[in-house]
């Protein structure tokens, strides 16, 4: 009769049998997408919600994934959430965001001198949903700036007042520097007590696109269940700082706490004139 398995052999038994699993599950997410077009940003947060169809993704920045989408030349992009609320032409898929409640850590205003005193603010020329966040939560403090382009993330530091998001945020606040952050996923929850949605997939409308929402949501759920080798094998600063930031500032759901929240950027943005907005239209 064979000597029972020991603790140790039990936990590399199960340990073997959950990295076949996730092999099996890669292998299917390999070449899922099929002839759809899919764009994302080429950014920490965005992957866990890659995992798995990342050789399939075409990669830009925001405002060039929202240029893309406009033309035609993607199915799908992981897209700053203004773009499907500024633009009547796509859906939402449901259940799927990059949000945070509370401090989100890389979209943030950095200032040298106190926010009231602002009255020009450089900002990252790839930006969306940041800017628009950012114009909304001054002018609920009755501060009105005038925006214009950051010429190089290199001119940041020389600024009284940039507005920096995603990785090259984080390189900043992770540097030496002589600015306050002022974190706009913190002052969001401040002033409304919601979580605040960045970005989600934004798919074009009037396309047969069932199986591509499958596959999406597939991505996210694999990227979730093996997060903790994501945040492992990633070189973007220390493990330590993955942890912290994919595990607690950062959440890739979309549930009716998110879908408020976005419903309250909506109100803001049209009480303070930045608009038309249109209602978002989900789909699972």
């Amino acid at each position: 009769m064979a000597e029972p398995e020991s603790a140790e052999q039990l936990a590399k038994r199960a340990e073997r049998d959950r990295r076949t699993v996730n092999r099996e599950r890669e292998f299917g997410l390999e070449q899922s997408l099929g002839g759809f077009r899919v764009g994302s940003v080429k950014a920490l947060n965005a992957v866990p919600l890659t995992r798995g169809i990342e050789e399939q993704v075409v990669y830009a920045t925001p405002v060039k994934l929202a240029e893309m989408l406009r033309r035609d030349e993607l199915d799908a992009a992981l897209v700053s959430i203004v773009e499907p609320l500024l633009n009547d032409r796509y859906d939402i898929l449901d259940g799927v965001a990059v949000a945070s409640l509370g401090e989100v850590r890389s979209v943030f205003l950095a200032h040298r001198r106190p926010l009231a005193q602002v009255r020009e603010v450089f900002c990252d020329p790839a930006s969306l949903t940041s800017v628009l966040l950012l114009k909304v939560l001054l002018a609920e403090r009755g501060l009105k700036p005038e925006f214009k382009p950051l010429e190089s993330y290199a001119a940041a530091k020389e600024k009284d007042f940039v507005l920096l998001i995603g990785d090259p945020a984080l390189d900043f606040a992770l540097s030496p520097h002589d600015h306050e952050i002022f974190d706009l996923g913190a002052a969001w929850q401040e002033l409304t007590g919601l979580p605040f949605v960045f970005a989600a997939w934004a798919l074009r409308r009037g396309v047969e696109n069932r199986e591509l929402r499958r596959r999406l949501t597939e991505a996210k759920d694999f990227g979730l269940d093996t997060l903790e080798h994501i945040i492992a094998s990633r070189p973007e600063h220390t493990e330590e700082f993955r942890k912290d930031y994919l595990g607690w500032h950062i959440h890739f759901h979309l549930g009716s706490d998110e879908k408020r929240g976005i419903a309250k950027f909506i109100e803001l943005l049209r009480k303070h004139g930045f608009g038309p907005v249109f209602a978002p239209k989900f789909v699972a």
